[in-house]
C-alpha cells in the first residue's frame, strides 16, 4: 500500500505518528498495516510513565536506546507505533496509553472497537 491508500480508523488518509523519533514497522513514521509485521505495530500511542513501566515489566524496555535496531529509546510524551496485542494487554491492566486515531491504521478495528479508540483518544494541547 502507498501512503495515499493507507487509511486511519476514521476512514481518512493515515497521518504520520512520529518522525522524531521515526516510528513504524518500516521506520517511515507511519503505523500502517504491513503483512510482514507479525507484531502489528498499527496503534499510534502517546507514551506514558505507566505504559513504559508496564511494557518493561513484560520484557520490552522501550526506554533504553538500541542503536543496532535503530531504536532511540522513548520518553513519556513520545509517539510510537505499538503492537495491537501489547496495547490490549495494557488496557486489560488499566495502563493503556492514549491513542492518536488519525495516525492509527484502520486494520486495528478488527481487534479494538471504534468506541474504545475514541475513549482513549489523545487530546492535543
Amino acid at each position: 500500500m502507498s501512503d495515499s491508500e493507507d487509511l486511519n480508523v476514521h476512514d481518512e488518509p493515515l497521518t504520520p505518528c512520529s518522525l522524531d523519533p521515526e516510528t513504524g514497522y518500516e521506520r517511515d513514521g507511519y503505523c500502517r498495516e504491513v503483512l510482514a509485521d507479525a507484531g502489528r505495530h498499527e496503534i499510534c500511542a502517546v507514551m506514558t510513565e505507566e505504559f513504559l513501566d508496564y511494557t518493561a515489566a513484560q520484557g520490552n524496555d522501550l526506554r533504553s536506546a538500541q542503536p543496532a535496531l535503530n531504536f532511540p529509546g522513548l520518553d513519556p510524551g513520545d509517539r510510537w507505533c505499538v503492537c495491537v496485542p501489547r496495547w490490549l494487554e495494557a488496557e486489560e491492566a488499566d495502563c493503556a496509553p492514549p491513542i492518536v486515531p488519525e495516525a492509527t491504521a484502520k486494520a486495528v478495528l478488527t481487534h479494538v472497537s471504534r468506541d474504545t479508540i475514541e475513549a482513549y483518544a489523545h487530546e492535543e494541547g
